[in-house]
């Protein structure tokens, strides 16, 4: 599909990440909303979602890890 926001395509991704903080870290995670746009000037999305995966162990194909939008 086509999309009028995007310059390429547009398409659901297959499948998703989701990691959760306990109420203790809740100071953190506000904080980390709240400079959300600054920290993404100096770390992409992409890279800090693989440094999670790294940092929890979990394993992953590089296959299956979204992709930039061109």
């Amino acid at each position: 599909m086509k999309s009028i926001l995007l310059n390429g395509r547009f398409e659901w991704p297959q499948g998703f990440g989701a990691f959760s903080y306990g109420r203790s870290q809740m100071a953190n995670v506000i904080s980390y909303i709240q400079n959300q746009e600054l920290h993404h000037q100096k770390v992409t999305f992409l890279d800090e979602f693989k440094m999670l995966l790294n940092k929890f162990n979990v394993e992953y194909d590089e296959r299956y890890i979204f992709k930039h939008i061109q």
